[in-house]
């Protein structure tokens, strides 16, 4: 099989993840209806994430009934057997706002390593696919990273609740003071797929989940970027990514002394 051919497993994860974000976009379209619950501060779950994650359970036990499972809402258990993991709505808080920039995130685990990533923005009529090896697809077509206006430095950086503002604030000024311009759109889902796409340099972030990077950092490694991804010590919801061009991340190594797989 080429590298430019996706896979029956990537396509079969690609149509699920599209008829997902149909449903999401449905629910978009009608958010003012929905009722919306917090776990903790800015934290939010509506009964949109709950059916997006449903439906996607449901196609994955019909194709997949061998693998496991894992949703931000229903949970599940993470071993060393294939594993797909799920995002119904990453970026709930863009959802709700009408902000775009929110995604439905879909990415297969084996071994403790993302193999498979789909990542749909629905909005933005966006469905990014990559496989190991095989490279990524944008809408069904294969795809290339822009790599144009490198010298224009961006990069995007996820926070977390759990972040320690002080830490995160230092990082940020050693950015900043690194002449790189810094972006948060409150959806890691969205700033790995921007970071794949060519529209910054990377994306970091220091405590994140792993159904928050399991599609996105799939993309990001076949795309061509330097990607990082550490279980912390708190397993699937303590982890941290770096997934960055090498100017980035040679900017980044300094502020980040233990960055390194692990």
């Amino acid at each position: 099989m080429m590298k430019s051919e996706i896979s029956e497993r990537l396509r079969i994860a690609s149509q699920i993840a599209a008829q997902a974000a149909e449903l999401a976009l449905d629910y978009f379209s009608r958010r003012s209806e929905i009722d919306v619950s917090s776990k903790r501060p800015q934290d939010f779950v509506s009964v949109a994430d709950v059916a997006v994650e449903t439906f996607i359970r449901q196609q994955l036990q019909h194709y997949f009934p061998e693998d496991a499972i894992i949703g931000e809402e229903m949970g599940g258990q993470l071993d060393d057997s294939p594993c797909w993991v799920i995002d119904p709505i990453d970026g709930t808080s863009n959802f709700l706002r009408g902000s775009p920039l929110w995604g439905v995130s879909l990415g297969l685990v084996e071994q403790r390593r993302p193999v498979i990533g789909v990542v749909a923005l629905p909005v933005l009529n966006e469905l990014f696919a990559a496989e190991t090896g095989r490279g990524i697809f944008l809408n069904g077509q294969p795809f290339t990273r822009d790599n144009r206006f490198a010298d224009v430095q961006i990069v995007s950086l996820g926070d977390s609740a759990d972040d320690q503002l002080g830490e995160a604030a230092a990082f940020y000024r050693g950015l900043r003071e690194a002449n790189w311009s810094v972006h948060c759109y409150r959806c890691t889902t969205v700033g790995m797929v921007f970071a794949a796409k060519g529209v910054t340099e990377g994306h970091i972030q220091r405590r994140t989940t792993l159904w928050d990077i399991a599609g996105g950092a799939v993309l990001c490694q076949e795309a061509g970027l330097e990607t990082v991804v550490n279980f912390g010590s708190q397993g699937i919801r303590h982890l941290s990514v770096a997934a960055a061009t090498p100017a980035l991340m040679a900017a980044v190594k300094p502020l980040w002394p233990d960055l390194a797989p692990r």
